[in-house]
């Protein structure tokens, strides 16, 4: 663990020196200091729950055996109480020299940090803490580094971040964001699994970068003698699964984009991806709406939430706006899918939106949509019906050319959630797929690629089908008021040190 200074940096090495040589004076003695295995009776918040009633000075007379990491140690004459944490919490540990004899020096020795086994009785101190009076005690394995909250503290958020091994040690914060995090998974898996929804493993690594738009890390296949790439999104797989008779089929795992980091973007999020079939993207924005207050309620209790400083409400039915119409209402001006593209620049222009000269009116209203009227939505709004041009994997809106069946769910001023109506006529994907193949030649890096066995598996039919993405760090960020995605995530991508 550097520190910031070169005297920091000196202090630490020798107190790492000081701790080696309790590690060699160990061996020289015939004990290891970093033994295979202890057997541990109790966690410390079972140990609260069961005898936190115990009055000042009382004793319980049931002995007990517990393990985790030193937090801090104090002497205080002829006693030392000390901290230990593990897992679910936190207990003391009274250590008398009148109990452990010649073995009390050697309780001295421990370093804040080191892991620790523990037996002894369960009682209480005169000033009513609740502790394990040890008996007798096991060095597990010896901390070389001192904790931060010993040194300087944790509190520069890149080293948080880098070392987050010590900031969930000393942090209560990182630790509860992570609970909540395996809450909000739990949830969704939870919901899904009570609607009939089965979960699947889908390849990470994919022949063709497909399902979504986005430009992909590429790696190469030594075996096979091919370029891969990394998943971009899991779309695809889950369609054929459905093609092969798994109606109703989700996957919760890891996407990965080579594109910029932010405080909203990381290289590999994580998402859900659902599709049910016999359904459409009307039965999704339920589905959606239910998914996310469902794990508001499992995490915090309530669907009424303050998200960094102001009330975000989660509770169903959300509102639901047209794209073309919130990008009129937002410029004053009519805009459609059967607009020129002359018009569209004009406007484009007008409101201060710079455009690129390939770009069709579907990529255009797109630009306007991102720059004048995502940022304002703040609640979970459900924007629907969006330019054919660009959901190449969409089915074609029943009513309104120059439309597909899709939405997408933005919340403070971000994507949430994005479903379909699943396209499954297989000539139409071609023909989307060309048009898609015609744009990547034209220079768009993320356009969609050609996927001759996708569409294969279509000409074996596809039956009508919903399907919706949902961005779990997205959504854990909401229910643990974080504005940054690296909060969420337990090692984000930063710089090499």
């Amino acid at each position: 663990m550097a520190e910031g200074s070169a005297e920091d940096q000196s202090a630490l090495e020798r107190m790492r020196e000081g701790r080696l040589a309790k590690v060699e004076a160990m061996r020289a003695a015939g004990t290891e200091p970093y033994p295979y295995r202890f057997e541990r009776t109790a966690l410390a918040a079972d140990l609260h729950a069961r005898f936190d009633h115990l009055e000042a000075g009382a004793d319980s007379g049931e002995t007990v055996t517990v393990a985790g990491r030193l937090m801090n140690v104090r002497q205080i004459g002829g006693l030392s109480f000390a901290v230990l944490q593990d897992g679910s919490g936190r207990i003391q540990l009274f250590v008398s020299e009148d109990l452990l004899g010649d073995r009390y020096a050697a309780f001295g020795e421990l370093d804040a940090g080191d892991w620790v086994g523990a037996s002894g009785e369960m009682v209480t101190t005169k000033r009513g803490e609740l502790s394990v009076r040890v008996a007798e005690f096991s060095l597990l394995a010896k901390g070389l580094l001192p904790l931060p909250e010993k040194w300087h503290g944790l509190v520069d958020v890149e080293k948080r971040h880098r070392l987050r091994y010590v900031d969930l040690l000393v942090n209560p914060e990182a630790r509860t964001i992570m609970e909540r995090r395996i809450a909000t998974v739990a949830s969704l898996r939870s919901t899904l699994a009570d609607r009939g929804f089965v979960e699947v493993e889908t390849p990470l690594l994919h022949e063709i970068a497909s399902g979504g738009l986005a430009k992909p890390f590429v790696t190469h296949h030594d075996a096979l003698g091919i370029d891969v790439y990394l998943r971009i999104a899991i779309e695809l797989h889950l369609k054929r699964l459905v093609v092969g008779g798994i109606e109703r089929v989700f996957e919760i795992g890891r996407v990965f984009r080579n594109e910029g980091v932010s405080v909203r973007h990381n290289p590999e999020f994580t998402m859900l991806e659902v599709y049910q079939a016999l359904a459409d993207y009307g039965d999704m924005a339920t589905l959606t709406e239910a998914l996310v207050s469902q794990a508001a309620l499992a995490v915090v209790g309530a669907t009424e939430l303050t998200y960094q400083g102001k009330p975000l409400s989660l509770t169903p039915p959300w509102d639901r706006i047209g794209y073309f119409d919130s990008v009129a209402d937002a410029t004053g001006e009519a805009w459609s899918p059967t607009m020129s593209v002359d018009d569209a620049r004009k406007l484009a222009k007008k409101a201060g939106v710079q455009v690129s000269l390939p770009w069709g009116v579907g990529k255009i209203v797109a630009e306007m949509f991102e720059a004048l009227v995502e940022p304002t939505l703040w609640h979970p709004t459900i924007v629907m019906d969006f330019p054919k041009e660009i959901s190449p994997l969409a089915k074609d809106h029943r009513t309104t050319p120059g439309l597909v069946e899709r939405f997408e769910v933005i919340c403070t001023g971000t994507e949430l959630a994005n479903a379909f109506s699943e396209l499954n006529d297989p000539v139409e994907q071609r023909r989307r797929f060309e048009a898609q193949v015609e744009a990547r030649k034209a220079g768009d890096e993320e356009a969609h690629p050609m996927d001759e066995d996708f569409i294969r598996a279509l000409e074996y039919g596809l039956p009508p089908t919903g399907g919706l993405g949902v961005g779990v760090d997205r959504l854990v960020m909401l229910l643990t008021d974080q504005s940054s995605i690296r909060e969420v995530l337990l090692f984000p991508a930063l710089r090499p040190e």
